[in-house]
């Protein structure tokens, strides 16, 4: 029985520490800049930009 209560404390712990990490990490996340969608450079492929791929006839 004490072996039991043992091991879920010490994966209780794991899952807490775990859990901080994972908290303080969305914070840091949530601070930095986030670029606009305007900033950010968009290749524009145009139809007759596009590669053509030939298919086969599949038999």
């Amino acid at each position: 029985m004490t072996v039991f209560f043992s091991i879920l404390f010490v994966l209780l712990t794991i899952n807490a520490i775990l859990l901080i990490f994972s908290v303080n990490g969305a914070k840091e996340r949530l601070l930095k800049p986030i670029k606009k969608l305007s900033e950010i450079t968009s290749t524009k492929i145009l139809p007759h930009e596009a590669v053509q791929t030939e298919y086969k006839e599949a038999v």
